[in-house]
């Protein structure tokens, strides 16, 4: 695959929109740079109060220094707010608090966009200039082209849009009966068996039958063997705590962890609601080890919307609220496409 270089505000623009796959709203977008070369992009979104700017930036910049190699960054920032006339940009005390944390760090901003519903500018610019290029402007950039000819396309927001699930009274008796025999299994025995079966699906290039997704449905139904399931879809020999954490020092095989994701949603539609919380929180674990922290956010919120008592969606909920990364966001070699985003 060709390098893409990024000359003006509409090739980054593009570049942001292709690399998260969403067009961001209400946002700060941050793209790290070494030497000139795009490192990590992080989205996350803008406060919502006045004077929680310095820790706002703290936490943004606490993100970016994560790539370690990061010597300067580029932003975008995303707002419905208008300029005043006269008046400095929306946010002006956020990107100044930023710029102060940054240097604190070694890390200057390079150059910045604002961007409103309907056009962008240089965020520098004086106030009263208007110097603006409509948003459509952004349609005919080179790497916008380049995007699309590989087959990538930007959706208008990160809203989540789930295939409808089975409401087939068959497909919950058909798991309910599954679970009765994992039940009756020696709980190694049963997660190993689990183990093997969901790899075989893994290593598989199609989809599973009506049979075998209530089988795999209802494996996820117990703790003990959703972890070792979790564990089995990165392929790396290392202790399943460690994959879990994603604290590991081999690098996930992205293209088995994406596989995964959609058997899991194939699997989603052949459930009922009473089984379907292990499985979204699941897509939402995954969601969270490729960096797409809003997005795991809304799948346990769907978890939780068919089981307010399913604990597991409850801690990793939690755990996405701290701020947590996964540890192979914070190296570029095992980072999932080098981007990151939080609620």
């Amino acid at each position: 695959m060709n390098a893409l270089t990024i000359k003006d505000p509409a090739d980054l623009l593009s570049f942001i929109g292709h690399t998260l796959g969403f067009w961001p709203q209400e946002s700060l977008v941050c793209i790290t740079l070494d030497k000139g070369k795009v490192g990590a992009t992080l989205r996350i979104d803008l406060p919502r109060y006045p004077g929680t700017e310095l820790p706002y930036a703290r936490t943004v910049s606490s993100y970016l220094t994560s790539d370690t190699s990061a010597s300067s960054i580029v932003f975008a920032l995303y707002t419905s707010q208008r300029c005043q006339p006269g008046q400095p940009k929306p946010h002006a005390a956020t990107i100044a608090a930023l710029t102060g944390v940054l240097a604190e760090n070694g890390i200057t901003i390079r150059d910045g966009i604002f961007v409103s519903d309907d056009a962008y500018s240089p965020y520098d610019t004086e106030p009263g200039q208007d110097i603006s290029l409509p948003i459509s402007t952004t349609e005919y950039s080179r790497v916008n082209a380049e995007f699309i000819y590989r087959g990538s396309t930007i959706e208008p927001t990160n809203r989540i849009v789930l295939p409808a699930p089975a409401q087939e009274a068959d497909h919950a008796i058909a798991v309910e009966n599954c679970m009765t025999t994992i039940r009756g299994q020696a709980p190694h025995r049963a997660a190993m068996q689990a183990s093997q079966f969901w790899t075989g699906i893994l290593d598989s290039n199609d989809f599973p039958d009506d049979e075998d997704c209530a089988s795999l449905i209802a494996y996820f139904q117990f703790p003990h063997i959703r972890d070792r399931l979790m564990a089995d879809i990165p392929g790396i020999n290392e202790p399943a705590q460690h994959i879990l954490f994603a604290q590991t020092e081999t690098a996930p095989q992205w293209s088995r962890v994406e596989w995964a994701q959609q058997l899991l949603l194939h699997a989603y539609t052949r459930t009922s609601p009473q089984h379907a919380a292990p499985i979204l929180t699941t897509i939402g674990y995954i969601n969270w080890w490729e960096g797409r922290g809003s997005k795991a956010h809304q799948y346990m919120q769907l978890a939780l919307d068919t089981d307010p008592g399913y604990r597991f969606a409850r801690l990793t909920d939690q755990m996405l609220g701290a701020g947590i990364i996964a540890g192979w966001n914070t190296n570029k070699d095992t980072a999932y496409k080098t981007h990151f985003e939080m609620p």
